[in-house]
């Protein structure tokens, strides 16, 4: 697909993912925000702009949180379409085939504007192995050294594989850092492209998941991964 370079920046757009519809949002060349679905599209949305509003507030020299709204895939620029099309292929799973009337939104949904299908534009990876989304380039504006330490190397966690908030913080020379990183990890305006959900409470315990509905979104993106939350290999393991 051909997208235009003079496509208006920044902005933001709704999509169909397996677990519903996700949000997100762009600037001039990076991915600004994510967000996993709530309860509506318009929660969707409507959080994913707050958190953007809020950041927008912490640096005011980048001027008003303006996304407008995209309704077109010709209309969102090749990166981002790149990046839309690698979370739906993360969230699609290891067993593709499982759902898959997720690919089609509604009548509705498309009315809404929310876009559709967009993995034909990234290409097909090996079969079974999930995209790790690293080579998605993201706006950090606003976002703390520290959250930015985590995300870093919570996004070289591969899909199926888990840490905990501990094993983070001691990987970062930071021992006695765990809830710190839980914190970091709360406030990610990038998930799944910063995957939070790998990153387990002690004892391999679910712990804490600011989006969708909570705990039992994370649990069910790692069981399409791969993963279960009490069992999935470590990444420190022996």
């Amino acid at each position: 697909m051909n997208h235009a370079a003079s496509l208006p920046f920044p902005g933001h757009a709704l999509f169909v993912t397996r677990i519903g519809v996700c949000g997100l949002a762009w600037t001039a060349a990076a991915i600004c925000a994510v967000q996993l679905p709530e309860a509506s599209w318009g929660e969707t949305r409507e959080r994913m702009l707050l958190g953007l509003s809020k950041r927008h507030a912490l640096q005011p020299q980048r001027g008003p949180a303006a996304y407008g709204a995209v309704t077109s895939i010709s209309a969102v620029p090749g990166f981002a379409v790149q990046a839309m099309a690698g979370v739906q292929c993360l969230l699609a799973g290891v067993n593709a085939q499982i759902e898959p009337g997720w690919a089609q939104p509604s009548a509705e949904a498309v009315a809404a504007g929310v876009l559709g299908d967009m993995r034909q534009d990234r290409g097909q990876g090996a079969v079974g192995v999930l995209p790790d989304l690293q080579e998605i380039a993201l706006d950090e504006f606003a976002v703390p050294a520290f959250h930015s330490r985590v995300y870093a190397f919570t996004r070289a966690l591969a899909p199926g594989r888990t840490s905990t908030y501990g094993e983070v913080a001691a990987a970062l020379g930071e021992a006695g850092a765990a809830r710190a990183v839980g914190q970091a990890l709360g406030a990610n305006p990038f998930a799944p492209i910063v995957p939070c959900h790998r990153v387990l409470a002690a004892g391999r315990a679910p712990g804490g998941f600011s989006g969708g509905q909570g705990a039992l979104t994370k649990l069910r993106m790692l069981e399409i991964e791969g993963g279960a939350w009490g069992g999935t290999q470590s990444l420190f393991a022996d």
